[in-house]
């Protein structure tokens, strides 16, 4: 390492930005042996120079241990209490070789002052034998020596504490419910709950015979948990994104398109693993496409956009809207395996707040608010929904306190989440360099917001099973008329595609396996040497 430290010297006088990037290189990867292979895309971020190191608040780690160690026990994530034991020495190592480096720095700043005299008062011929100057050459050989080990030692702890403590949670509000999903506590119960004297159907059948959905035979196509919408199916996709992107536009939201590739660092700012054991990032090919990943929700690319970034105080809060395609891996294939409840791409409005931190309340008052505006969304569709105060386990990382709304889905006979609204205080901003500008020009942590506004295939879930009727058409909810310019969906007057790949029992021959003199007797479908056997689901 103290060789690394060197290479730092010869970079700085000869300017050769090659061994710059070599000497980066070098150190990442050296770093990386010492931290057991693990890695964080914003510390590497920070390192390569684009953005300026997160400042945690571990003044209030240090100083509140026993509460940070029971909240992370509450979170059931991937630390466990004595880990926060762990990053506490950890920091206050590395606060203490910092110290000793600081006194180490000025001292060799005064010994610099003393040669420098030295040198202006006496003749070289003198100095060679002035034993204050040989004493004080050699004391500063011996600092620099001492400084090189302390850098690169500060350097593996710095390191070492960021891969950590970047993965400490953020606090929890003091009413949040402890423990997992079944805690969750009913805040309020909004609608009635559809009655019918017929028994409901799904999602997946109403867009079947509606011409709607399409999930079947795309294996081959797009991979399990795709789908394809068509006709009204596609509108009403269109239908609910204009009609959310209208009703906040109203409520002085600004619009925004996103990226849906992003960097690695702005995942992990977020309170994301992209680079996890098993995680919902999918990532491109690292070898054509480095640090690059599809974003799973737009909250992710609009936290990007505020990234390095103040707002000015008078602007405050910001509130934004997007709508984007997001990408999720889905890796727990055993959950809701068919139909569009959980799908690997879906396109969905996303809410996200950028608001101040002067009295504390600011972005709680910001999540009520957003909380409100998808309860008159939601009620306009005229749907029956729950809403729910999600405890600890719930949370993730980064959200202090998360509302979570589910409608009732009557091909489920359940509820089931179509939303959630999370008040992230200032766990991303601090990771992520999100400010705002006092009056005075002074800057400070921002707090953040973010919430669904409309998640499509689930609300299409619970629009199809909740407005249909005896005779499998689905009534539009009186809100999305003029956005879809139907009130009623019906069955289409086309005939609906016919399957004509192998995995059947029985399909006609091929055009190439009929003579033209034999067309009129070959209409009745064979089952010669094709596969007896029929997937369903592919």
């Amino acid at each position: 390492m103290a060789t690394l430290i060197s290479m730092v010297v010869t970079v700085r006088n000869t300017g050769h930005s090659v061994l710059k990037t070599l000497w980066r290189s070098s150190v990442l990867m050296k770093l990386q042996r010492y931290c057991h292979g693990a890695r964080s895309s914003l510390y590497e971020h920070v390192r390569e120079g684009y953005s300026d190191k997160p400042e945690l608040d571990m003044r209030a780690v240090c100083e509140h241990t026993d509460k940070v160690r029971a909240n992370v026990e509450n979170r059931k994530g991937d630390l466990c209490a004595d880990d926060v034991d762990k990053i506490v020495c950890v920091w206050q190592e590395l606060q203490a070789l910092r110290t000793e480096i600081s006194e180490l720095e000025n001292l060799k700043k005064r010994i610099s002052d003393s040669v420098r005299t030295l040198v202006n008062n006496y003749d070289k011929k003198i100095l060679a034998n002035l034993s204050e100057y040989t004493r004080a050459l050699q004391e500063g050989r011996e600092i620099r020596n001492r400084l090189n080990q302390l850098c690169a030692k500060e350097t593996e702890l710095d390191q070492e504490h960021y891969i950590q403590a970047l993965r400490l949670p953020n606090t929890t509000h003091p009413d949040v419910p402890v423990g997992d999903e079944s805690q969750a506590r009913v805040v309020e119960l909004v609608g009635r709950r559809p009655e019918f004297d017929f028994k409901p159907r799904g999602h997946v059948q109403l867009g079947e015979e509606l011409g709607l959905i399409r999930q079947r035979h795309l294996a081959h196509v797009s991979g399990h948990r795709s789908y394809y919408l068509r006709g009204a199916g596609a509108r009403l996709q269109t239908a609910l994104q204009n009609f959310a992107l209208d009703t906040l536009q109203q409520q002085g939201f600004i619009p925004m398109v996103v990226p849906d590739m992003l960097k690695g660092a702005v995942f992990e700012g977020c309170g994301m693993q992209p680079n996890a054991h098993r995680s919902q990032v999918y990532s491109l090919d690292p070898a054509r496409f480095p640090d690059l990943n599809l974003a799973g929700t737009g909250e992710v690319g609009i936290a990007g956009y505020f990234m390095d970034h103040a707002v000015n105080w008078r602007d405050l809060p910001v509130r934004t809207v997007c709508s984007s395609t997001c990408y999720r891996a889905e890796t727990d294939t055993g959950r809701e395996a068919w139909g569009l409840y959980r799908v690997h791409h879906f396109n969905k409005v996303e809410m996200f707040g950028v608001t101040a931190d002067e009295t504390g309340e600011e972005s709680a008052q910001l999540l009520d608010e957003f909380v409100s505006l998808q309860k008159g969304m939601f009620s306009a569709l005229e749907l029956h929904y729950r809403v729910l105060d999600m405890p600890t386990q719930e949370l993730g990382p980064p959200a202090h306190r998360k509302y979570d709304i589910e409608a009732w889905m009557p091909g489920r006979n359940s509820f089931g989440e179509i939303s959630s609204g999370s008040n992230c205080t200032d766990y991303q901003s601090r990771r992520l360099n999100i400010l705002y500008e006092r009056e005075d020009g002074s800057l400070q942590y921002a707090h953040t917001v973010n919430a669904t506004a409309c998640a499509i295939p689930r609300m299409i879930i619970a629009i199809l099973e909740t407005h249909q009727t005896k005779d499998g058409a689905v009534r539009v909810p009186k809100a999305l008329q003029p956005y879809l310019g139907l009130n009623v969906i019906e069955k289409p007057s086309h005939t609906a595609l016919k399957y004509m790949g192998p995995n059947q029992h029985s399909r006609p021959r091929r055009p190439d396996q009929i003579r033209p003199d034999q067309r009129a007797q070959h209409q009745t479908p064979t089952n010669a040497g094709f596969l007896d056997k029929k997937c369903t689901h592919c």
